[in-house]
């Protein structure tokens, strides 16, 4: 399989490219090019998901893993350039929920 991840050098992204570098998918990762020695074998597109994304135009993959979507407006960028991909799996940030650390809190 052909994957997209955008973001994929750090926290939850690293470990998913690492699994699908493992299971012999091919992965591309599209981040701000910050840690370059994370994965220099495979190939990893530099842009910004708030600015430049004409690294993603014209390709073709067949699943896309977001794990670096912080802000709706760079969600929304992604997900309309890349409406032609199968598969696109958004991976939510805690911060998106109010804080769960008030004492007495249950899973309700």
């Amino acid at each position: 399989m052909n994957i997209l991840i955008l973001g994929g050098t750090r926290f939850l992204g690293r470990y998913i490219a690492k699994a699908a570098i493992e299971k012999g998918h091919d992965v591309t990762l599209f981040n701000r090019g910050n840690d370059p020695y994370v994965f220099p074998e495979i190939e990893q597109l530099k842009g910004d998901r708030d600015g430049d994304l004409e690294m993603l135009k014209g390709r073709q993959w067949d699943a896309v893993i977001d794990t670096s979507g912080f802000i709706p407006r760079t969600v929304s960028k992604s997900c309309r350039l890349l409406n032609q991909v199968k598969h696109y799996t958004y991976i939510s940030s805690i911060s998106v929920y109010s804080d769960p650390t008030e004492p007495g809190i249950d899973e309700n």
